[in-house]
Parts: C-alpha cells; structure tokens; sequence
C-alpha cells in the first residue's frame, strides 16, 4: 500500500516589474561609479526586451567589477541573467536579464557603436539624481525659500 504523499505549498515569487529592474540596475551602476547612465524604453518599439540600462566603465577593470557587482546583487534577489557576453575582454559587457538588457562599456566602444543614437525614438527614463546632485538641488530650494 503506497503512503499517501504530502503536498507542498508553491508560493511564487512576484517578479520584479521591468521598469523596477531597470531602475534598479541604474542605480546599482551608479553604486560602482559607472559614467553616463541611461535607461532607454524600448516597450512600445522591440519585443525582445523593455528596457536597455546603458553606461560607461573608465576602464577593462572598472566594466568588470560594474557587470560583477550587478550579478551579485541580483542573484540576492533571485534574479540571474540568461547570459553575459564580453566579460574576458571587457570593451563591452552585455548582460540579458529578459526584459532589461545591461550594456556597459568603455567610453571608446561607446562612443562608437552609439546605442542612444541607433535608438533615439527611445523615450529616456528619468533617473533620481545622484548623492552629489541631491545636495545641490537642497541648495537650490533653501535659496529660493
């Protein structure tokens, strides 16, 4: 006679909202002093991903420890990409996360493939200002008060 089996409770996970991760990555570049970081919406122009997070390294170093850090502080999170491309060599690290893909490069590589200006009807997502922003913009509004 076969022991009736338990049954186990599923729960799922809420994934993270595209908009959020991409937010999210931009954020954690800025963490890792990356240069120029923009978030492009792609969702009313391409099916394969919503967003693009672009940004630039100084240095073959510098782009890795940005692409290393994102994967960590994703996987705390639950979230891995499904692929890093260019990591070795470090000119320009693409890593894909489904609905936001990570472009980080260094500002040569940048400068010559242009993603911003390939996808220039991508509407640019406003990002919170840096720290150092912050403080300048709580100067601006004590002065006007």
């Amino acid at each position: 006679m076969q022991r009736p089996r338990k049954q186990r409770t599923v729960v799922a996970r809420k994934a993270l909202p595209s908009k959020d991760k991409s937010l999210l990555l931009a954020q954690l570049m800025r963490d890792r002093k990356a240069q120029d970081v923009v978030v492009l919406d792609l969702t009313k122009l391409v099916s394969f991903t919503d967003y693009f997070v672009i940004c630039t390294g100084r240095s073959d170093r510098q782009v890795q420890a940005i692409a290393e850090y994102l994967e960590r502080e994703l996987r705390g999170r639950k979230m891995r990409p499904r692929a890093v491309e260019g990591f070795s060599a470090a000119r320009w690290v693409l890593m894909d996360f489904d609905d936001v893909v990570v472009h980080i490069f260094q500002k040569a590589v940048r400068e010559f493939y242009d993603l911003e200006g390939l996808w220039s009807d991508a509407p640019r997502l406003e990002l919170p200002p840096e720290p150092e922003d912050r403080d300048a913009l709580e100067e601006e509004d004590m002065e006007e008060l």
